[in-house]
């Protein structure tokens, strides 16, 4: 639930566990309902432009960073040698600015439902999507699910799935089948990687659950990393990987070290850091 207090204040409330996020905004800038959900883009005081979808937060252009780096880069940098990558969702296309730093990748198809997201960011957040034209990328607005469902065995090396909450249109993302259905068409050693929610209102049960879900479909690792995400519920967020046949707890932290990425956040001592989980984390996970 959103709404705008005094017509200076975007909240929104998190009643399920009884807290709020705000941020000062100056002007609406944008307010359409497409055909999947309804898209509203606010130029704050201090975050940058805000996108809304259906009332929660999407992005700002003050934090959108951790977000991005964090469901890309630690994927890309535990896959042995990542050239074709696919992500579900994504639609404003930060997520695929940065798999495209990656010079290996070969080939990146995004597949979003809704295009009025990718339109938006075109407009408000052009940082986001200046790798679009990257002659290795490839734009789909078509239903990912379906994408997943008709793409062949053993044909890609990365899967990520760059998700809203798992509501509305995001809703089949956090299935069983769904996740069976990715391990299928993973090459063996593929990883795929989800956002999976916040570790502090969530460990014990949309992340618990996904974790089991992706064991259940095949995956033989998992490993859940947290992150500060200031805009989404708890100011905490977190990507949980899933590998075919290989370890997600260890990575390439040689590359990754001698990485000269411009990036803001992701480094190879964060991705190690991340993987230690702190023991309320490790206790909700337990088996």
């Amino acid at each position: 639930m959103s709404e705008l207090r005094d017509d200076q204040w975007f909240t929104e409330v998190f009643d399920s566990h009884g807290s709020a996020f705000s941020l000062k905004v100056s002007e609406k800038l944008l307010d359409v309902q497409s055909e999947y959900q309804h898209l509203e883009v606010y130029a704050t005081e201090t975050y940058g432009n805000l996108m809304v979808l259906d009332g929660c937060v999407m992005l700002t252009d003050r934090d959108n960073f951790l977000y991005h780096e964090m469901i890309a880069h630690p994927v890309l940098f535990t896959h042995a040698d990542p050239k074709r990558v696919v992500i579900i969702g994504g639609g404003d296309c930060g997520t695929l600015k940065e798999v495209l730093r990656h010079e290996g990748v070969e080939k990146v198809t995004q597949i979003d439902i809704d295009e009025e997201v990718t339109k938006a960011a075109e407009r408000f957040f052009p940082s986001l999507v200046e790798s679009n034209h990257d002659p290795r990328a490839e734009l789909l607005f078509a239903d990912g699910v379906k994408w997943v469902d008709e793409a062949e065995d053993d044909s890609i090396d990365v899967l990520i799935i760059d998700s809203t909450d798992p509501v509305g249109p995001a809703e089949g993302l956090f299935k069983t089948d769904f996740l069976k259905r990715c391990h299928r068409i993973l090459k063996p050693g593929g990883i795929m990687v989800q956002q999976s929610e916040s570790p502090l209102y969530h460990s014990d049960s949309i992340i618990r659950e996904l974790r089991g879900d992706m064991k259940k479909a095949g995956f033989e690792s998992v490993a859940t990393l947290p992150f500060p995400q200031p805009v989404y519920p708890s100011g905490w967020w977190s990507v949980t990987l899933a590998g075919k046949g290989v370890s997600v707890e260890r990575f390439r932290e040689e590359a990754a070290t001698a990485t000269q990425m411009p990036l803001q956040y992701y480094t190879a001592e964060v991705h190690r850091g991340a993987l230690a989980l702190p023991p309320f984390m490790r206790q909700a996970f337990a088996e």
